[in-house]
């Protein structure tokens, strides 16, 4: 009896510590599990419910004029960057926590967490090295320009959708501080070229067929076109 009894007690004690300390797909999935609810940054090529909420809030408060779509374009990025300005945010144009906790939709951004972060940051470094490697003695508005047309190609039926594909160039080149900037204000919706597919410089293109787009402006020695 006192043989059974001990058993009992010892077997008690292994299922409640097995209660106590298990975890369905711990070292799997754990990450993903326990980020589930990670705040998730909006910026320009953002999609999805969090970005309408946004639309829906900057549309009842006169900042934005567009569809409430989920895509966060232009008009978007304007209208942020507007609201940023009349309460007193930093004014990038992009939707983070604080700007989020100012519209009073810190909510909406308890959503599940993806690899999106992580690709902005692998993205925005690359797309430095394009700048820096195609635009490094150009003006800054150049090198964001730059930074621009690639960006606009990833949207564009045209390319291919991700900055690895459509980058040009030489991007094995360390970027400097003004290339990394010019990244990130490209990234964060900054277009000079206003929608430009393609650059060039004229003095070393060796593409004829590079001259058959249409040049809509020239920022330093490239040339803009569509």
């Amino acid at each position: 009896m006192k043989k059974f009894t001990i058993i009992t007690l010892v077997l008690a004690m292994l299922f409640s510590a097995i209660i106590q300390f298990y975890e369905p797909g711990f070292g799997i999935n754990s990450a993903s599990r326990y980020n589930m609810f990670a705040p998730r940054t909006l910026y320009w090529g953002s999609q999805g419910n969090d970005v309408k909420t946004v639309q829906d809030k900057l549309l009842r408060w006169r900042y934005y004029d567009g569809k409430v779509d989920g895509i966060f374009g232009a008009r978007t990025y304007r209208a942020v960057r507007r609201f940023q300005q009349k309460n007193g945010l930093s004014i990038d144009g992009v939707v983070g926590p604080s700007t989020a906790k100012a519209l009073g939709i810190k909510e909406a951004f308890m959503s599940t967490a993806s690899a999106q972060g992580t690709n902005r940051s692998a993205d925005e470094y690359l797309l430095a090295r394009t700048i820096h490697g195609e635009a490094r003695g150009e003006p800054y508005v150049g090198k964001v320009a730059v930074g621009a047309v690639v960006l606009n190609r990833t949207r564009s039926p045209q390319f291919p959708n991700t900055v690895a594909a459509v980058a040009d160039g030489q991007i094995n080149l360390t970027p400097n501080k003004d290339s990394l900037k010019a990244a990130k204000d490209a990234m964060n919706g900054w277009d000079p070229t206003y929608g430009c597919l393609y650059y060039w410089n004229p003095a070393t293109a060796t593409s004829k067929w590079i001259w058959s787009r249409k040049v809509t402006l020239k920022i330093g020695k490239h040339w803009f076109g569509i």
